[in-house]
């Protein structure tokens, strides 16, 4: 082997001289008084009430975005589901009459009522129901006065015909029931009575 060689060591030797001349890094000892420790611990329980509010934040957007989408969703159903509820009513209307009609409109007849029939299983397989009226009292929530009947039959403010019938959407009311409504001839009597008595002393 000729001077100009280099001998070639083996790789562990050369790790073994490595480590015997790498130095350890000096231990820095860092001293701190209590006032500093208990400031240190302040601010990280600080850190950590914010970091929880953060995280309850984020989780409260997130289920009011959820909700929120599922309340544009069920609008966007139930304005579907009011555009249905008026032809399915004049329908109703027509098949009532198919009862004075002939054999051959009441077969037709039938056929019709099936596909309205499928008309209200939809509505119901979507949330919607209807909800009946008659016999109620008025509830202006739920009822739209189209009439005021004057009776002593009935209480006053009591429904006494359901022109068109109601419906919910689980607990949401999304067409009003048109009715008519009970007004006593007693009260009637005295209200008419009352104004004559104004109108003399006029």
């Amino acid at each position: 082997m000729s001077d100009q060689e280099e001998e070639v060591k083996d790789p562990n030797e050369i790790i073994e001289e490595a480590e015997e001349t790498t130095t350890a890094p000096e231990k820095i000892e860092v001293t701190i008084n209590q006032e500093e420790l208990d400031q240190l611990r302040q601010e990280a329980k600080e850190y950590k009430d914010k970091y929880l509010r953060l995280l309850a934040e984020q989780e409260n957007m997130r289920k009011r975005q959820q909700k929120e989408k599922i309340e544009q969703l069920r609008f966007a159903n139930e304005g579907l589901m009011v555009d249905f509820l008026k032809p399915m009513d004049n329908l109703e209307n027509a098949l009532n009459f198919a009862k004075d009609m002939s054999d051959e409109v009441k077969n037709w007849a039938i056929g019709f009522q099936m596909i309205l029939t499928q008309f209200k299983d939809v509505l119901s397989l979507n949330g919607v129901t209807p909800f009946e009226s008659k016999g109620e009292l008025f509830d202006p929530h739920i009822h739209e006065a189209v009439e005021m009947v004057e009776t002593d039959d009935h209480p006053a403010g009591c429904v006494v015909e359901q022109c068109s019938r109601g419906y919910k959407m689980g607990d949401r009311v999304i067409r009003p029931a048109r009715v008519k409504v009970s007004k006593s001839l007693t009260e009637e009597k005295e209200e008419k009575e009352t104004d004559n008595n104004n109108e003399s002393l006029i």
